[in-house]
């Protein structure tokens, strides 16, 4: 397997520390991947990077920042969950739960039949996924394209939210910004998904079903907020 220097994961947002590097080069080591390609997205708590394999497929490889991820908006969606009481304070470890966290979202939210990237591995702060795209383009995010069928694509995406809603699960963070165009939707971005054990469960599936309803009804279409939520949980408003 090729040596890749350190210099070959640096970049001007200053991603890779050196105890980054350490966790990528590792997982060359395991042989998920053999270098860095490209940024897909860049972001406050993470960035996205598409990685190549030997095989000549490409994975997605997210990795946390250490410094200047929002360790308080991460510890608000884990603080009342008993299994990190003991976390509070110590922010490189809520960073690590964070990525462990998405990858069980991403597991579970698979599981259940909803149409996300599969994950692969984690460590630390680092979690490596399937690449969503072609072989030239990565799957575009939906508030940068207008799906040509409007109607089916908001149809699957509502369907998404009902198998994240029966399994007892919702997104809590979602919209146009977090769910992929790639003919069929798929979403992305599950760290914060909350079961329906957390307090604010509905009031936060009411919340992704009107980001979703907003951005439907700016490119056109014609949608009731209060529709989707009863064909989502069934019950009437």
């Amino acid at each position: 397997m090729p040596h890749y220097p350190k210099e070959k994961f640096k970049t001007e947002h200053a991603v890779f520390d050196r105890f980054t590097n350490n966790i990528l080069h590792k997982l060359i080591r395991q042989g998920y991947f053999e270098g860095i390609e490209s940024a897909i997205a860049l972001g406050k708590e993470a960035n996205v990077f598409s990685a190549l394999r030997s095989d000549g497929t490409r994975v997605a490889v997210k990795i946390y920042r250490l410094e200047t991820s929002d360790f308080n908006k991460m510890y608000d969606y884990l603080r009342e969950d008993p299994r990190y009481a003991l976390l509070k304070g110590k922010k490189r470890k809520v960073i690590f739960h964070w990525v462990q966290r998405e990858y069980r979202n991403l597991l579970k939210a698979r599981d259940a039949g909803v149409t996300v990237p599969t994950p692969l591995t984690f460590n630390k702060n680092v979690l490596v996924m399937d690449y969503i795209g072609g072989d030239i383009d990565v799957a575009p995010r939906l508030v940068s394209v207008v799906p040509p069928k409007k109607k089916a694509f908001f149809d699957s995406v509502v369907d998404n939210i009902k198998k994240l809603y029966d399994a007892e699960m919702v997104h809590a963070d979602l919209s146009a910004f977090n769910i992929l165009y790639d003919e069929d939707p798929v979403f992305i971005d599950l760290s914060q998904t909350i079961t329906s054990k957390h307090q604010r469960f509905h009031e936060f599936l009411v919340r992704d079903i009107h980001n979703v309803c907003q951005y439907f009804t700016k490119i056109g279409l014609n949608v009731d907020e209060k529709k989707v939520l009863k064909k989502i949980t069934g019950k009437k408003t």
